[in-house]
């Protein structure tokens, strides 16, 4: 057996349905990356709106607390069924989803999530923590939603930023660990802009279309195959809705992976159109890739 050791996979639970889910594709993330699993459950003491006897404040704020230590248990016992050999912990910490989960990440090599909870980690709303984390999170956050397919590609989008170059070298990874396909997708509009890098300025004499659109690719690429000769690598260059595209690809893949905005995007907002759209919408799960802290501004 190999060894587990190193940054854990950390995984947020809220006691859904679908933070559950989430926990068996942290499982199995961990067990690919030979890495521990983390289970975090990020806790509140619930304000009491209304006058309780000094008697029975305790015993009745200690049901919430019991509640999670419950979410925990049940989290942990679907994870060893999932990965009996990995080492698992499981933490209930103090504070809200959105702040925990950003300090989980500065510790994690991959933080997972569902894409909707009980009104805790994972709405599936504007602004919710699903999108605050994959906005702000110090690592690779994967948004469990949709279906998980055990065969298929690994699809990311490419745009030849920074972000999406990272993107793509955690896409390898997972192809790599997985023995799956690479399905490199770049997609742009025809009007010297692509969805991903939508603001990207460019010149008339810098322009020439489909060539320049593939060589944005290619180059993206390079290195790639000495890199990781055993992984499969396809390539689609089209002209459209890098949303809708990546969307329909979704339906078939293990994951879809994609930088948290291409060229142009303003730092320390909230996700690019792209990566934000996938969240929503995507038919299986979805990793956001931030960049790299140099990168940042």
């Amino acid at each position: 057996m190999t060894a587990v050791a190193g940054v854990p996979v950390v995984v947020g639970v809220d006691g859904s349905r679908r933070s559950l889910d989430a926990v068996e594709a942290a499982a199995a993330e961990a067990v690919l990356r030979h890495r521990p699993l983390r289970i975090v459950h990020a806790f509140v003491w619930p304000t009491v709106g209304v006058a309780v006897s000094p008697g029975l404040a305790g015993p009745s704020l200690q049901a919430f607390r019991d509640q999670a230590e419950e979410i925990l248990v049940e989290a942990r016992q679907l994870a060893t069924k999932v990965a009996p050999d990995t080492p698992i912990t499981a933490r209930i910490l103090n504070g809200g989803p959105g702040q925990v989960l950003r300090d989980e990440s500065r510790q994690a090599v991959l933080l997972v999530l569902g894409d909707r909870g009980l009104g805790g980690f994972t709405e599936l709303l504007i602004g919710s923590v699903a999108v605050q984390t994959a906005s702000h999170g110090a690592c690779p956050v994967m948004v469990v939603r949709g279906d998980r397919h055990s065969a298929g590609p690994i699809v990311v989008g490419v745009d030849g930023s920074a972000v999406s170059l990272r993107a793509l070298d955690h896409a390898v990874e997972e192809a790599a660990l997985r023995g799956a396909e690479l399905l490199a997708v770049h997609a742009w509009t025809g009007d010297a802009a692509t969805e991903l890098n939508d603001t990207l300025p460019i010149s008339y004499e810098f322009w020439s279309g489909d060539q320049e659109e593939k060589r944005v690719l290619a180059e993206a690429l390079a290195g790639v195959a000495q890199r990781c000769p055993d992984v499969p690598v396809r390539r689609e260059v089209v002209r459209g809705s890098a949303r809708r595209l990546l969307v329909e690809h979704s339906r078939t893949a293990q994951l879809v992976v994609v930088g948290d905005r291409g060229h142009g995007g303003v730092a320390g907002l909230v996700l690019g159109s792209v990566s934000q759209h996938l969240i929503h919408r995507a038919a299986c799960p979805v990793v956001v890739v931030r960049p790299a802290p140099q990168d940042r501004s």
